[in-house]
């Protein structure tokens, strides 16, 4: 257990040293930014997905992920009004998402092919800069695509070109209102509160994958951060995580 503590400590802790570098260089080296609209989020999990409280996922792994529509937003002087950018992936089979953080099964980057060759590499870096590296670079890739969204009353549907979609709509709370979850274990500045929901149907057939499932996990909010919003979300976690590891083993000598 305190080798498996370790393991999922290092992971988290490379992961975050590196994303905090990436903002720490951002401030000299890459533009400023900042992008508000609407998460889309599904996956194959049981709704809520226990992924997002450090837990293992309902099924073998959790497959899935989320679509960021931008209503407004700059990455340095450029505009991003009205892109999106998406990202689907599956962690290791038996494993929380937030342990095998580096290990993922594997990771897709998607770019809508209306943006300029600036923007699809200004959506590229905000990609990178809101997630962490969930695969290693021989797992990771990055495809134009077109990216839409339909909203049918109460149903969401995301279409992610020819590699699949998504539809959803949100569950009512106990107190009225949509369910809401705020301040999740794993909850970032875009996550820091979302709105429950189950999907109507999921399919994707990118990555060796032919999903096609329904009544799973599916997540919807509303954003507005930045880049100094996620350099300080990972120094803070940096520190956090650091302060959670445990102390190094000493060996101890026989006298």
């Amino acid at each position: 257990m305190r080798s498996r503590l370790c393991s999922i400590v290092s992971v988290l802790l490379l992961s975050l040293t590196a994303a905090a570098a990436t903002a720490a260089d951002a401030k000299t080296a890459t533009p400023p930014w900042k992008v508000s609209g609407q998460l889309e989020e599904a996956c194959s999990c049981d709704a809520a997905c226990p992924c997002w409280f450090d837990s293992k996922p309902t099924r073998m792994n959790c497959s899935g992920g989320f679509a960021l529509f931008i209503d407004k937003g700059k990455y340095g002087d450029v505009p991003l009004d009205g892109l999106a950018v998406a990202l689907i992936g599956q962690n290791p089979d038996g494993t929380t998402m937030m342990g095998s953080i580096g290990n993922w099964n594997f990771a897709y980057v998607y770019v809508d092919e209306k943006a300029s060759p600036e923007q699809r590499k200004a959506l590229e870096e905000i990609a990178k800069a809101t997630s962490p590296p969930m695969a290693p670079p021989d797992r990771t890739k990055i495809r134009y695509i077109p990216i839409t969204r339909r909203v049918d009353g109460s149903e969401h549907v995301v279409t992610l070109g020819p590699y699949g979609s998504f539809s959803g709509h949100l569950v009512d709370g106990g107190l009225g209102g949509p369910s809401k979850i705020v301040n999740s274990t794993g909850a970032d500045p875009i996550r820091k509160e979302y709105m429950q929901g189950r999907t109507t149907r999921q399919t994707y057939n990118d990555a060796g994958q032919n999903w096609d499932w329904s009544n799973s996990n599916y997540m919807f909010t509303t954003f507005d951060v930045t880049s100094e919003d996620y350099a300080k979300f990972a120094q803070a976690m940096t520190q956090k995580m650091q302060e959670k590891a445990p102390p190094p083993k000493t060996d101890k000598k026989s006298k």
